[in-house]
């Protein structure tokens, strides 16, 4: 083997070990990744059902329902971004500072019914705090324009009551799409 033939080998096992390596480390994140994802875009195209998401918005005025099931505190309320709402079902304890037409993102997955089962919720810290994805979608939705001041109380929003808010059954194709 001459010298250039033998750098050439080496060159390209360098490289084949190189693209394991990221290809390895690109799998073992894609499993772990938590998409943001806004009602209207749960309604528009369902994640899978073992899809782990976050789901922001605004929680709907009069909404919110808590119930008891075996000493396990139950909370049902909507999330809207204005568009559309998802109906979010919580086992546990709310934070404190979980409040009707406030902004909050929920961890959890779509159920097949087009419910969203949430294993965790996060609300916001004061009065003029946004997760910055949730303000994103207010902004898209035409909901909100921040160079006019904070976000408006969902409450005082047209569409954003329980009775109001447009709430389309997610559905799910054969292919989990």
């Amino acid at each position: 083997m001459t010298r250039k033939s033998r750098r050439l080998w080496l060159v390209v096992a360098c490289m084949i070990g190189l693209g394991s390596a990221a290809a390895l480390t690109l799998n073992a994140f894609s499993s772990n990744i938590v998409f943001f994802m806004a009602p209207s875009q749960v309604h528009a195209k369902p994640p899978p059902a073992d899809r782990t998401i976050r789901l922001g918005g605004m929680v709907v005025a009069g909404s919110v329902h808590r119930e008891k099931v075996k000493d396990t505190p139950v909370n049902l309320f909507d999330v809207t971004d204005g568009q559309a709402a998802v109906t979010v079902r919580y086992e546990g304890i709310l934070p404190d500072l979980f409040r009707e037409g406030q902004s909050v993102v929920a961890v959890g997955t779509v159920n097949p019914d087009g419910t969203f089962r949430a294993s965790e919720v996060l609300a916001k810290h004061d009065e003029t705090y946004m997760p910055k994805e949730v303000a994103e979608e207010l902004r898209r939705s035409g909901k909100w324009d921040p160079r006019f001041g904070k976000a408006p109380d969902a409450a005082s929003w047209n569409t954003m009551t329980a009775a109001d808010t447009p709430k389309k059954p997610a559905t799910q194709t054969p292919d989990g799409n």
